[in-house]
């Protein structure tokens, strides 16, 4: 019995991913298209990991969880079917964007290593791609901040009727290579704070998200993710886009000098 909730729980994990990567061109590459792999992917895992808890706590013996890894599935059940809910109610799937990810991280554990506290992932190998996919991410963000910068320069020339800037492309074009940049930091943020949770996780313990530079770096993904959805459904350009840029830019500065009181962000090599 044990071991089919088992099963039942390592589906549920990677129909979740499956629907953690669908649903980012959905929310934020306006493909639409992919809400039907998203959406049916997290009802089908919902159903797999409910089957899993309910089969673990009855071989258990007990109704409620006790344990880390039943506490860790419960919490990602929850915010799994959190998803499910929004998006029958507000046919939206732009929360799976934060709520997805996280009930993935919340299982690694429990679904691939049961036996065991923390999974192996201190190694040079994980921390180097951790510190690569988020400087990434931060260089898309300072070349979207550095684009809709010369996007205000150029459009406030045009208004005033003066010569357009030398070597510039069109509004558009600028507009779009300022979005754009972000579209491609997006991935790189979530790969690069989910590696570096489950490092941390690994080195700390659960007491890692009562550190400054952990709880910055999820506010900086909440503000990222914001930013883009705000940019893609409102058309914002020009001075606003830059202001909400350089809001975001300021909360990376937060997040770096965060790193040096924080006792997360040194790791350990075994």
């Amino acid at each position: 019995m044990q071991s089919m909730a088992l099963l039942w729980l390592r589906i549920a994990v990677l129909l979740y991913t499956v629907a953690a990567l669908a649903v980012l061109p959905a929310a934020l590459y306006d493909r639409p298209r992919w809400r039907h792999v998203a959406v049916p992917a997290s009802l089908t895992g919902l159903l797999f990991h409910f089957v899993s808890l309910a089969e673990t706590l009855n071989a258990a013996h007990h109704t409620l969880p006790v344990d880390r890894h039943e506490t860790q599935s419960l919490f990602a059940l929850l915010f799994a079917a959190a998803f499910v809910l929004t998006f029958l109610r507000y046919r939206t799937v732009a929360p799976g964007i934060f709520l997805l990810p996280i009930a993935v991280l919340l299982m690694l554990v429990p679904a691939f290593r049961p036996g065991v506290e923390r999974l192996p992932l201190v190694s040079s190998g994980w921390i180097l791609l951790h510190i690569v996919l988020l400087l990434a991410a931060y260089a898309a963000l300072l070349v979207s901040l550095l684009t809709s910068v010369l996007y205000l320069l150029q459009e406030r020339r045009l208004k005033r009727k003066r010569a357009a800037l030398r070597g510039l492309p069109p509004l558009e074009t600028t507009d779009q290579i300022a979005l754009k940049a972000l579209l491609f930091g997006m991935p790189c943020m979530t790969g690069g704070l989910l590696i570096g949770s489950a490092l941390a996780e690994q080195t700390v313990g659960p007491s890692f998200f009562l550190d400054p530079k952990v709880l910055l770096s999820f506010a900086l993904w909440v503000t990222y993710g914001s930013m883009i959805f705000i940019r893609r459904h409102s058309g914002l350009r020009g001075r606003r886009a830059v202001y909400l840029s350089s809001f975001v830019f300021l909360v990376v500065l937060g997040v770096w000098a965060a790193n040096q009181f924080s006792g997360v962000h040194r790791f350990t090599a075994p």
